[in-house]
């Protein structure tokens, strides 16, 4: 038994950039443990690279090392902090490994470094595949049938011996990374192949098809107290990677005897393995039976962790801080009601839906099809009060441009295929087949979800049937408060009754049909909640507290983490509430993503875990009456409602909505610089592909194409000739003047510059220019980004100020923007303006070390702050920002960076000069350095001539390169 002790300083180990498997929610675990660490006066001692977090900032942890979470960086820092303790649960698998990997080493017993929490054996039991196997026999719980392997040959005999279709499975691993189902000797034979690139052990195990996935987030102390905190269970059945399955809490198909049983099996299985903290259990149970198998465990805060502790609203990883510390579970309160112990078990009056966000249309050739392997990005979180309801929800919360389950024109060739070989499309397949008159159990054979899923989804379409009998005046009370209920927007509504969305808002307003706002209290309203942690239904009678306060801003957050807007956004809008609160404003969340720091109990006055629909926030707006709302902190969802609110006299504070509209609008904005006498590429929105020709040979190839109806950047290309511009636009069948195209002249060996400011009505206070490592063509996320610039002439800085200046001036902006530059042979041009903050302003706040947040915030509230001039020359350091690419995880995908964002996450390092930032760059995204041999594959005769000055210099550093034909050549 650990016995408790003071500690006096701890390392805290984050998990790195954002990538596929690893997300926003190690975010979120790592500074609730910082808090909690802080609250028994323990000095922490942090290491992660990545700068857009929460937990990186300068209020949260003593002192912070933005290196590689590796483990020759971590030993490093050890040797010069010493702490008497680690955590090794709070940085996912990136964290687990760099942990394992020193404990083996003896660097821990070196330093005299104590593992807080689960031991690392504990861990090794869980990680490696045939000692979990092993724990699991010595108290006769079931296991797939398997074998570890640790070649090709031996993974043959283990399936033959198992029997086809079997599941590979790899040690290590996160977000299923290397997995797969083999329905043949061919078929694993490539898996295997895959797999032992990123491990020298994988199992082969049984496939349990059509099986339901359940899962328990357990939580246990030193003193052997153990509680279930959250019941999971996956719609999608076996075969389907937990991540990129939809997930209900509480299980809802399950008997009471099922249910009881497997956390019976989960607390059992926890204690001998001797976890203290926090662990998740995954089981695999039999749909016609009770018979289950117990498929993995993973020991340390997760995905799944997250996602409860925001179910349940019981603080998952501050407890578990907490238990590593040596705390008992009934020593501790929770901090929710203020009124129970921490080793009350969560009781649910309401049901919760993760649903996983994917963005797999940029990356052309990956497969659609979800299986044992990660794909998704992000995810969201629903709450309601019924099945139908949270899945409308949840859908509405992905913006993907789809208003629920109904009312979409999505169509599937092959219906029967798509139901049996899951796509990110598989629920609205489902409906399809209702819609067609598939049983509920042909439909249940086909894709293995359970009927009780099948019923509720038919229950849907039924409602949409039978509201397009009506038209708006005729609709009756009766059937409008159902569809509501059942989780219809009033957009949906309006669409199946011929009318707009506005019309059936009045009418339901008329007839008394509105949202109630219901409180999470982790006991179903057993105990009086102190905390404000809130959902609208419609599944109510009345809400649940009054609306008293005043003096209340509303902040609008970022939604699902996505493909160009991630977990710097959250650090905006946490540092936005922070300010407010500092300035003695009540204040309110609207966010939905449960791997947020921005949805924890703790941030803000009040939390709206719902929608960020015009709908849903007005919804909130008409009841909380506040000052306003501030939309530029969440990136580009929260700036979308801005006009429509304007219009509808809901206040927006900061820069006027009209004037934002005037910076998205392409015409506008063109129009705006074309006035100030400002430069900006030659475009043209064109209509056909004769315009598009003849426009660029007027100015010249290259150009950049976008269909001006896609929004995010998504689907532009760069076409180098006449042939490729052709090619492009007859794929975009349907140009036409309603779906025009824009052409611009894109202009080659160009830099990008880009200018992070706040200004105060029109007046620039604070700004940070950063340059672009990467020429202009890629994308500014996934670029390489320095600061301050060191190629950059200073004439050219000096004009961009100067631009900067006299745009801010002619918007009256009042808080954060960012403005996007080319610059070639010292003349610049604007390419984009976006008056909200932008993804760089953690990077920039935190290398300048001046919180931009905090000074866009209180402008926007009315405090006159005074400007600051910030010279580049005033560094004696340099940071450098790099992105963070999935291409392992997307089969397919063709790594050459373009026009159109890629990157799912980023870095920052800082150093002495740019090599050592730029490297410690690279490092933290996973680049290993080659030792002697260099492979070339150099692609058109500009790069070969490009690389020709460096591959020189390696040669003389003694290395030694091999090439494909044509770089040889």
């Amino acid at each position: 038994m650990m016995k408790k002790r003071k500690f006096k300083k701890v390392l805290i180990l984050g998990s790195g950039a954002i990538k596929i498997g690893e997300a926003g929610e190690f975010d979120y675990s790592g500074s609730q443990a910082i808090k909690a660490l802080k609250e028994e006066e323990v000095k922490t001692i942090l290491v992660n690279p990545n700068i857009a977090t929460i937990q990186t900032s300068e209020y949260l942890a003593d002192k912070i090392y933005f290196l590689p979470v590796d483990a020759y960086f971590v030993e490093k820092i050890i040797e010069k902090e010493r702490p008497e303790g680690i955590l090794l649960g709070f940085g996912g698998q990136t964290a687990l490994n760099v942990g394992v990997e020193l404990f083996t080493r003896g660097i821990f017993k070196k330093y005299k470094v104590d593992v807080l929490g689960t031991s690392v054996e504990a861990i090794q039991n869980t990680e490696d595949r045939e000692l979990f196997k092993k724990k699991l026999q010595e108290i006769d719980l079931k296991t797939p049938l398997s074998s570890s392997v640790a070649n090709v040959e031996e993974a043959l005999n283990a399936a033959e011996q198992i029997g086809y279709p079997i599941m590979c499975r790899i040690a290590y691993a996160l977000g299923g990374l290397g997995s797969g189902i083999a329905h043949s000797r061919e078929q694993l034979k490539k898996i295997a192949e895959k797999a032992f690139s990123f491990t020298k052990q994988i199992l082969i195990e049984e496939y349990l098809y059509g099986w339901k996935e359940i899962e328990y987030e357990v939580v246990r102390d030193c003193y052997n107290n153990c509680i279930t905190v959250c019941s999971m269970e996956n719609v999608d059945p076996m075969g389907i990677h937990t991540g990129e399955s939809i997930v209900i809490a509480p299980v809802q198909t399950l008997t009471t005897a099922e249910n009881f049983k497997l956390r019976s099996i989960a607390i059992k299985l926890i204690r001998h393995l001797g976890i203290i903290g926090e662990c998740n259990v995954q089981f695999a149970l039999n749909p016609k039976s009770q018979n289950y198998r117990i498929i993995e465990v993973n020991a340390r805060l997760s995905r799944s962790s997250a996602l409860a502790s925001k179910a349940t609203g019981y603080p998952l990883a501050f407890i578990a801080a907490k238990l590593a510390l040596g705390y008992s579970l009934t020593e501790l309160d929770n901090i929710i009601t203020r009124e129970t112990s921490a080793c009350f078990e969560p009781a649910l009056d309401y049901i919760v839906l993760k649903y996983p966000r994917w963005d797999l249309q940029k990356f052309k050739k990956v497969s659609s099809n979800i299986n044992t392997e990660m794909k998704s990005v992000g995810e969201i979180m629903a709450i309601g009060r019924s099945y139908e309801e949270v899945l409308q929800k949840a859908i509405r919360m992905l913006d993907i441009g789809i208003d629920g389950l109904v009312c979409n024109n999505l169509k599937f060739k092959d219906l029967n295929t798509e139901l049996k070989e899951p796509t990110d499309k598989r629920m609205f397949a489902i409906v399809e087949a209702i819609k067609r008159g598939y049983s509920i159990e042909k439909i249940y054979q086909l894709s293995k979800v359970d009927p009780w899923f099948l019923y509720k989804m038919r229950n849907i379409v039924e409602i949409e049937r039978k509201l397009q009998q009506y038209q708006i005046k005729e609709l009756p009370e009766n059937l409008l408060k159902e569809a509501k209920q059942k989780g219809f927007s009033d957009i949906q509504i309006a669409m199946l009754t011929q009318t707009d969305e506005l019309v059936v808002r009045e009418k339901r307003k008329k007839l008394g049909i509105v949202p109630y706002v219901k409180q999470i209290d982790t006991l179903a309203a057993e105990y009086p909640a102190k905390t404000n942690y809130l959902y609208l239904t419609y599944n109510g009678c009345k809400d649940d507290f009054n609306f008293k306060d005043k003096k209340q801003v509303i902040v609008l957050g970022g939604g699902a983490y996505k493909i160009g807007s991630s977990v710097e956004f959250d650090w905006c809008c946490v540092n936005s509430v922070k300010t407010l609160k500092d300035l003695k404003y009540n204040t309110i969340m609207v966010n939905y993503n449960p791997e947020t720091v921005s949805t924890d109990y703790d941030i803000c006055d009040k939390l709206y875990f719902d929608e960020l629909t015009f709908e849903r926030v007005w919804d909130i707006y008409e009841k909380e009456d506040p000052l306003g709302i501030i939309i530029s902190m969440g990136g580009q969802i929260p700036n979308n409602l801005a006009l429509k609110f304007h219009k509808m006299g809901v206040k927006i504070l900061g820069t006027n909505p009209v004037n934002i509209d005037i910076a998205e609008d392409r015409h506008k904005f063109s129009q705006l610089l074309d006035n100030l006498n400002i430069d900006q590429p030659i475009w043209e929105e064109l209509t056909s592909l004769e315009e598009a020709e003849k426009f660029a040979d007027r100015v010249g190839y290259p150009v950049m194409i976008r269909p001006s109806y896609i929004l995010s950047g998504a689907a532009m290309s760069i076409a180098l000739n006449k042939r490729e511009l052709k090619q492009y636009l007859q794929k975009a069948s349907d140009i036409s003047s309603e779906h025009p195209v824009v052409v611009s002249k894109f202009i080659v060996k160009a830099k990008e510059i880009e200018i992070d400011a706040v200004a105060n009505k029109g007046e620039v206070c604070y700004y940070a220019i950063s340059e672009h490592i990467e020429n202009a063509g890629v994308h500014s996320g996934d670029a390489t980004i320095v600061l301050p610039p060191q190629r950059t002439y200073l004439e050219t800085m000096r004009k961009i100020k100067i631009i900067t200046q006299k745009i801010s001036k002619s918007l009256s902006i009042s808080g954060p923007f960012n403005l996007q530059f080319i610059a070639k042979d010292n003349e610049i041009k604007v390419i984009e303006c976006n008056l909200r903050a932008s993804r760089s302003f953690p990077f920039v706040s935190k290398v300048l070390k001046i919180n931009f947040i905090d000074l866009a915030t209180k402008i926007i509230m009315g405090k006159n702050m005074p400007k600051i001039n910030i010279s580049p020359f005033d560094l004696d350091y340099v940071g450098v920002k790099a992105p963070q690419f999935s291409f392992t995880r997307l089969k397919g995908s063709d790594p050459v960076l373009g026009v159109e964002m890629v990157s799912t996450g980023e870095v920052a390092c800082l150093g002495d000069d740019f090599n050592e930032a730029f490297l410690k760059s690279l490092i933290s995204v996973g680049f290993k350095m080659p030792k002697k041999t260099v492979l070339l594959s150099t692609g058109p005769i500009d790069s070969k001539a490009e690389f020709l000055e460096s591959s020189k210099i390696l040669e003389k550093m003694g290395f030694k390169f091999y090439a494909t034909k044509g770089t040889a050549d």
